[in-house]
């Protein structure tokens, strides 16, 4: 079945990269309707923005979407991350700025506002992407491919030259609640030697040492250190698990990144989306809502808070 929220969820802070603050509710939408934001402090413009893959404005540090009339709404790929992490299919998201707030760094107070809420099953069924055949973009960075799967499963690797991260690889099977028992709370991360660029360019505005996990060759310098000793690559694979909701539908395929990002995910849906022999839409009959991401989760799986 589809579903949506019982009930509204707000949640405020500050913009990673405006740090502008910012309030953003999550309401219940009906059947069919998929996942927009209405910005509210748009006036004389189209303030509805779709969640879609289509609607992706390339930007190389978070995932920007933009309507017709040049509304855009970035850093959407923790809260999409969420909402494909508890099954949520349908909602309106109003928001009151150009950007998502941070929170901590990662989805999971977005996590623990949805399910504290709950998720309402609605009337209607359900569909799912099923993958057909590889498809595959390259750039000189790294790759992105998906493959057909029974249900959608991660594989995700990253090289940094700081010690701190170095070499990470994980791949972990995304059904029945494994995104919020493992990585849900995986935060965001940059490179020291990385911020005083992303300052020059007018970026990060937000961010502080509580909200992103900042490293210095073989030093963690945000106080607590790291929650896993992976916490970088779940973090990627977390992304990829928001970015990869935008096809609209939950997919059933294998992703595979490899030093990708926002952008080379969304190139990967493009390149999907392309040629209709690479997909088919299925009914989400119970032997495939058994094996959706947020199939039967539970608060109790949700890691504690830090």
């Amino acid at each position: 079945m589809q579903t949506t929220l019982k009930s509204s969820v707000t949640f405020t802070g500050v913009g990673l990269h405006s740090g502008a603050p910012v309030a953003m509710t999550v309401h219940a939408a009906a059947s069919n309707h998929g996942v927009w934001f209405r910005r509210l402090d748009v006036r004389g413009q189209d303030a509805l923005v779709p969640a879609r893959w289509d609607a992706v404005n390339p930007t190389p540090l978070c995932t920007k979407i933009e309507n017709a009339d040049g509304v855009t709404v970035s850093t959407i790929e923790h809260i999409m991350a969420a909402l494909a992490g508890c099954g949520i299919t349908n909602a309106m998201i109003e928001i009151d700025g150009p950007e998502v707030p941070i929170m901590d760094g990662s989805s999971a107070e977005f996590v623990r506002g949805i399910l504290a809420k709950g998720v309402q099953k609605q009337s209607n069924g359900g569909w799912a992407l099923r993958i057909l055949k590889t498809i595959e973009v390259r750039t000189e960075a790294g790759w992105a491919r998906l493959e057909p799967a029974r249900n959608l499963s991660i594989d995700f690797a990253i090289e940094f030259e700081d010690a701190a991260i170095g070499h990470q690889s994980k791949s972990l099977n995304m059904a029945n609640g494994t995104f919020v028992r493992e990585l849900c709370d995986s935060r965001t991360f940059c490179r020291n030697s990385d911020v005083e660029a992303m300052y020059a360019q007018g970026l990060a505005k937000g961010g502080t040492l509580e909200n992103a996990v900042v490293v210095d060759g073989d030093r963690i310098l945000s106080p607590g250190g790291l929650r896993h000793t992976d916490e970088a690559v779940r973090h990627k694979m977390l992304d990829a698990l928001g970015d990869l909701s935008l096809a609209g539908a939950p997919i059933l395929g294998r992703y595979t990144g490899m030093r990708a990002g926002h952008s080379m995910t969304n190139a990967l849906l493009r390149a999907m989306f392309a040629d209709p022999s690479n997909y088919e839409m299925v009914d989400c009959d119970a032997s495939i809502n058994a094996y959706l991401p947020g199939a039967g989760v539970t608060r109790s799986e949700i890691p504690a808070a830090y």
